[in-house]
């Protein structure tokens, strides 16, 4: 259907320090997921503070990360919950999206967390997979649980800045990864065992109207994290093909960005000098890779 893009390279930028692999507790999160699953971590949720720290969490033990600018690891905290999905405010908020606890605010400083949103309505969400804030402070959020096409049940929410939520969708095979366009007009939602992005436009008082399957893959476990870059394109973690794609605005293949490491690509951050380069977390082999995206005639870097 379209030419084969041309292929980025990456380098592994920090790895996971062996003290830090397969610590000495029980993990329900692995236990009850379906196989295939590195054991020793499971790196996601980069996300970048303003000094230039990379934030990543580590779902089935309960941690969260902090990795310096020259690339030095720290345990910024371990608790109870299975941290899926990370995201610093601009005010400097650090929310995450945690599997077992729902939406939790981290306080880098002592490392507890505390409840945002656990209920909505009275009823428990299902298990909430990623986030991303809008420019005016609402913050939108998956509820993947374990569905998929056996059981298209799972939701997309918006925590709106009053507190006010809104299910947006409730139809989901497994919701995953979410980015805002840069205007903020709509929003793509990784439909992981549909391998779909799907397309949401955002619609006055909350609502949504004429949802569409934007982009149809094939092969790997289906997309996971996404990221949208300064020209309106679409970052695309393709887990289970050492693959990340660039799309542009209008859904064309326009850059494949290739592991070094192993093939379970989980995520996505603009980082480095003028938020140039793209980060990656690589759980298979438990590292960060960096590219770097300088392509002629293109703004390829965050729009954040």
């Amino acid at each position: 259907m379209f030419a084969p893009p041309p292929v980025v390279r990456t380098e592994v930028f920090a790895t996971l320090p062996e003290a830090y692999r397969n610590p000495p507790k029980r993990s329900e999160w692995l236990e009850g997921q379906p196989g295939g699953n590195p054991t020793h971590s499971l790196l996601e949720g980069p996300s970048f503070d303003r000094a230039g720290n990379l934030y990543l969490v580590d779902i089935p033990f309960g941690r969260v990360f902090r990795l310096s600018p020259a690339g030095d690891w720290s345990l910024i905290a371990d608790y109870d919950g299975e941290p899926n999905g990370l995201k610093i405010h601009r005010d400097g908020r650090i929310l995450i999206a945690d599997y077992k606890n729902g939406i939790v605010e981290l306080d880098p400083q002592s490392g507890s967390v505390t409840p945002v949103l656990q209920r909505v309505q009275l009823e428990r969400l299902k298990a909430v997979n990623d986030l991303v804030f809008a420019s005016n402070g609402d913050l939108y959020f998956t509820d993947q649980g374990l569905t998929g096409l056996h059981d298209p049940t799972g939701r997309v929410f918006c925590l709106r800045a009053d507190g006010r939520v809104d299910c947006l969708l409730d139809n989901v095979p497994s919701p995953n990864g979410i980015a805002l366009s840069p205007d903020e007009s709509h929003l793509y939602v990784a439909v992981t065992r549909a391998n779909a992005v799907w397309r949401v436009p955002l619609m006055p008082h909350g609502r949504v109207a004429k949802v569409h399957n934007f982009i149809q893959l094939s092969g790997g476990g289906g997309p996971d994290g996404l990221a949208v870059d300064a020209e309106g394109g679409l970052i695309v973690c393709h887990i289970g093909l050492g693959v990340v794609w660039r799309f542009t605005a209008r859904g064309e293949p326009s850059l494949r960005i290739e592991s070094c490491a192993g093939l379970h690509n989980t995520n996505v951050a603009f980082g480095g000098p003028e938020r140039r380069h793209l980060f990656i977390t690589e759980s298979e082999s438990g590292s960060i890779l960096r590219a770097e995206l300088e392509v002629p005639g293109l703004r390829l870097f965050s729009h954040a």
